[in-house]
């Protein structure tokens, strides 16, 4: 009752001076107070409601088993998460608290996302599994086969690493063959953008275009833990390898790392190097495996061949002489042959007998001589007939070739006249090139001629000569360059610009030449 009584001596009694906050106010120290007692923490908790509204930003709870706290984070810093909440995710949530005044409410600000533990990360992988799968993406019927032998090979993968060099060393070795590579981060929060962009873009390409298309695609990665491999468990790099219309090996990790790429792939290598043993065969063997069939098909020609001989030969031999068969029906032919002129000649005697016996009278025989009259001339009507068709169809055949020429002759007068006009074209075309090339090249040559010979000025002893020097000669003309040969010399030439000369002696001033304009102050020798 003390405690009671006490509360009660202690409430401000009414009209009392106790500050009065306006609603804003208080609602500003509270957000105060809580976002300088919590301005960084970390949660652990369960992923509860998730809400992706067409802002970009996402809200969502983090709960356990007795209460909910509800978090948020915002559309720039959502497209950086490397982990997405999912609804049942067991996370840990690093941000800092603070309050939303509008519906007195305390809340998460939430920048990073975790997977509590590697229990938590396989439960995700396997949900996302089961409903990729459901979705069909993983059926054996999707799957396409490799290519026996690809001409173009793209590879994703990392530049630097290990896991290229040794890609391509495995198919230099095997069958060399063109490889495109596109870099991408195997791992961290730009891991699976790229890898997605990456798959895309190589089906992207035309064939016949500036970078060929490959005919085969490797997504490959070395070893690593379930958190270094988790971009390949993205759901857009797995809908990416199962749109894919070029076949695509999956060669991520070691032979026991799993991830959902490997479903999706058309297939799954146990490391990299095996990727490369499962693209291309060896040279080597298709050599000996071409020698082989051609081998076995000389063979197989040759036993065709020699079989049917083989039979002809053992056919010969059981068919005996060929000159037996035939000496049986030669007797009999000269059996015949000799019985055959007695035989005409009895014939006719007999026949002439029975005409002398039996005259025949003249009536029958210009009967007979009528008949045979009448069937001459339908013979010799038939004859003229036919000689008539047989003319006709060579006439006609001529006035049809005639008439091909004649076209003929039309379309060659103007494939001729075409092709004049464009090689006249053409060559009126290579004249202006020649006209205008003859040009270029004249102004060049006279442009070089200019700058030699001002050159040829500027380096020359004139212009020296001309800035105030001179040269020493002998008498006979040649030039003294030491101040020896200068002593012992009787008499000089002095040369000015102007090809100037003044004989002078050693030891007599020179004459001074008769300008009108005064010397210069100073005259130097070249020597």
């Amino acid at each position: 009752m003390d405690l009671l009584d006490d509360d009660m001596d202690d409430a401000p009694e009414p009209g009392s001076n106790a500050h009065e906050f306006t609603v804003s106010e208080l609602s500003g120290a509270v957000k105060r107070s809580i976002e300088d007692q919590f301005g960084r923490v970390r949660v652990r908790a369960e992923v509860g409601r998730v809400s992706r509204p067409g802002s970009g930003h996402l809200y969502f709870d983090l709960k356990d088993d007795r209460a909910v706290l509800a978090a948020v984070t915002w559309k720039g810093q959502a497209a950086r998460l490397i982990q997405r909440p999912e609804e049942g995710m067991e996370v840990i949530a690093t941000g800092r608290l603070t309050t939303f005044p509008g519906q007195s409410k305390y809340q998460m600000i939430v920048d990073q996302i975790e997977p509590a533990g590697a229990g938590a990360l396989m439960a995700t992988l396997e949900k996302r599994r089961k409903a990729l799968a459901a979705e069909g993406l993983f059926h054996q019927d999707r799957k396409r086969a490799l290519p026996f032998l690809p001409r173009v090979i793209g590879v994703v993968t990392s530049p630097s690493g290990a896991v290229i060099r040794d890609i391509l060393h495995r198919l230099r070795d095997r069958f060399p063959t063109r490889v495109i590579i596109w870099p991408v981060a195997v791992q961290g929060e730009g891991c699976a953008p790229q890898v997605t962009a990456a798959i895309r873009g190589f089906n992207a390409l035309s064939p016949g275009g500036p970078i060929p298309r490959p005919d085969l695609i490797i997504v490959a990665r070395g070893g690593g833990s379930l958190e270094d491999l988790w971009g390949f468990n993205e759901e857009s790099v797995v809908r990416a390898a199962a749109e894919s219309a070029i076949p695509l090996i999956s060669a991520v990790g070691h032979e026991t790392d799993t991830t959902l790429i490997d479903f999706a792939s058309d297939r799954r290598a146990p490391t990299p190097t095996a990727a490369a043993e499962m693209a291309v065969p060896v040279r080597a063997d298709l050599a000996a495996r071409l020698a082989e069939t051609g081998a076995r098909m000389a063979r197989s020609n040759a036993q065709a061949i020699q079989r049917p001989r083989q039979r002809l030969r053992d056919l010969a031999r059981a068919l005996g002489r060929p000159g037996a068969l035939t000496e049986g029906a030669r007797q009999r032919l000269d059996l015949w042959g000799g019985r055959l002129e007695p035989a005409l000649r009895q014939l006719a005697r007999a026949r002439r007998q029975q005409l002398a016996s039996r005259p025949m009278p003249a009536a029958m025989l210009r009967q007979f001589t009528q008949g045979k009259r009448a069937g001459m001339d339908r013979a010799l009507m038939r004859l003229e007939g036919a000689r008539a068709r047989r003319l006709e169809r060579p006439r006609d055949r001529l006035a049809q070739l005639r008439q091909r020429l004649d076209n003929s002759l039309v379309r060659v007068l103007a494939d001729t006249r075409r092709v004049t006009a464009q090689q006249g074209a053409r060559l009126a075309d290579l004249d202006r090139r020649l006209v205008a090339a003859i040009a270029r090249i004249r102004r060049q040559r006279q442009d070089a001629l200019v700058r030699l010979d001002r050159m040829r000025l500027s380096l020359g002893h004139e212009q020296t000569l001309r800035r105030g020097f001179v040269i020493l000669r002998e008498p006979e003309g040649g030039v003294i360059t030491t101040p020896e040969v200068a002593a012992r010399t009787p008499r000089m030439e002095l040369q000015f610009a102007g090809d100037r000369r003044v004989a002078v002696r050693p030891d007599a001033a020179p004459e001074k030449p008769k300008r009108r304009k005064p010397a210069p102050p100073e005259q130097k020798t070249l020597i």
